[in-house]
């Protein structure tokens, strides 16, 4: 069986993170209320991928924007749009060196999407890209997982969703860990198997991608952010997404989601 390249494929991607997406958007909006300065309707997600947050967001009637670098997502994604019968601007694009016509009210990158930028130069770049995007008094959602002092440097995760006659099952392996470096080699792996109905037949496919992804620490992501004068710490919490449960930035902090305000 030919093994794939998963960014090709961002419909698995997206079923099998399909269940977050109610919980993600609800902790938008609470942010929004929260932590934003006026009406909060236009909306920027970096890295936005096969695009389950626009989709979510668009339904909701937010005018929303969604910046890529793969195409073929960026394509499955107006396919999903034009189905739903939606609408959002979709921009082939770099996150680390872009720039919008027009400011948006807030914008959010979760899912360690953003530790892919892989040097200083690129992070802090595309931090004050999407700083120059946001009106003042707006909000940057920004999520990553954030090193432990004592991290597993042989850390496997996995997945499974199944949506209609369609599972998928996702491996997330680490492969290399150097702290020195400030890199680790992730290797996913992604099974889809869809079973045969009267009008489809049945069929597996096999996704495998090796790719890097950046390490910070605490003090690291401490002395990044403020690096950027454009952003203020407004609150940060986890993973799960509890608009009621802030979070310290400490030692304990791992599943980092950070609220950016501009100022």
């Amino acid at each position: 069986m030919k093994t794939e390249n998963w960014y090709d494929y961002p419909q698995y991607f997206d079923l099998v993170f399909r269940d977050e997406t109610d919980l993600e958007v609800k902790f938008f909006e609470a942010a929004f209320a929260e932590h934003a300065s006026g009406p909060v309707r236009r909306l920027l997600e970096p890295g936005c991928g096969g695009g389950r947050l626009v989709v979510d967001l668009a339904a909701r009637g937010y005018d929303v924007i969604g910046l890529d670098i793969s195409k073929p997502s960026l394509a499955y994604l107006r396919n999903r749009l034009r189905r739903r019968k939606l609408s959002a601007q979709l921009i082939h694009g770099d996150m680390a060196c872009f720039q919008l016509e027009q400011p948006v009210d807030a914008a959010f990158c979760t899912f360690n999407t953003f530790r892919h930028l892989l040097s200083e130069q690129q992070a802090l770049s595309h931090l004050h890209c999407v700083a120059e995007a946001i009106r003042p008094g707006g909000i940057y959602i920004l999520g990553f997982h954030i090193i432990p002092l004592d991290a597993d440097e042989e850390c496997t995760e996995r997945w499974k969703a199944r949506h209609g006659g369609t599972e998928v099952s996702v491996t997330l392996t680490v492969r290399e860990f150097n702290r020195a470096r400030r890199r680790e080699q992730m290797r996913a792996t992604l099974t889809a198997r869809r079973t045969a109905t009267a009008r489809v037949a049945a069929r597996t496919i096999r996704c495998q991608s090796d790719f890097d992804l950046r390490l910070y620490t605490v003090p690291q992501v401490e002395k990044m952010l403020a690096k950027v004068e454009s952003f203020e710490i407004a609150e940060v919490y986890d993973f799960d997404y509890d608009i009621e449960s802030a979070r310290d930035i400490d030692d304990d902090l791992t599943d980092a989601l950070f609220v950016l305000r501009r100022v």
